[in-house]
């Protein structure tokens, strides 16, 4: 699996894992997150003589692109945050209220229940996601449900890459990104309990611990 994490702005790590024995085999500070940085870590991962045979990534569709040569699987908790951020925790509309429902499957759902289950929603839905509004000054219009409508879409987009763990068992591939968000987290209450330190020590302490 690969992920970036950020510390404060312009400042943070991509890290390559194998979740299976929990070590990180690659890790480099970054200002943003990019795609070159992506790759330039599978170089270095498949420098150490590392095959990688699946990974687990966060839906950025450029960075995807990078493994299009194996198995890719979308993180499901990234996908609900995705879900989270256009829909809320308590969406008000019946249509986002149904699509969280279908979201909240997602863990543990096959992939044709899960897949059958949003087309009847994209379906029943269809013409309440074209209602649009327009504005009586400009006289331009938008979509009314913008925010539902990038839901929808976050979906169809990452669709593919939802259930790739089901279909290569013997691949073993996490169907989450958590042992790293994990790791993030701990790593990141450990150092902001240490504030006093220089930016030099904090580095080296950072760099200690995902090396270790």
């Amino acid at each position: 699996m690969a992920d970036a994490t950020f510390f404060e702005r312009a400042y943070g790590f991509l890290i390559y894992r194998i979740p299976d024995i929990k070590k990180n085999v690659y890790f480099a500070p970054l200002m943003y997150e990019s795609i070159l940085e992506y790759q330039k870590g599978r170089v270095k991962v498949q420098d150490q003589g590392f095959k990688i045979r699946a990974i687990t990534l966060d839906g950025r569709p450029g960075v995807r692109n990078l493994f299009s040569d194996i198995p890719v699987q979308m993180c499901h908790f990234h996908q609900k945050k995705i879900m989270q951020r256009y829909l809320t925790m308590n969406p008000k509309l019946e249509a986002s209220i149904e699509l969280k429902a279908i979201t909240d499957t997602l863990t543990y759902a096959e992939e044709k229940e899960f897949t059958n289950s949003f087309t009847v929603w994209c379906d029943k839905w269809d013409s309440f996601l074209k209602e649009r509004t327009t504005d009586p000054i400009t006289n331009k219009w938008c979509y009314t449900h913008k925010r539902v409508r990038s839901a929808r879409r976050s979906i169809k987009i990452n669709l593919p890459y939802l259930f790739t763990y089901l279909k290569y068992p013997e691949l073993n591939i996490p169907n989450t990104t958590n042992s790293l968000d994990g790791s993030f987290s701990w790593l990141k209450q450990d150092t902001n309990i240490h504030r006093g330190f220089t930016k030099e020590l904090r580095d080296k302490i950072i760099e200690h611990i995902l090396g270790s």
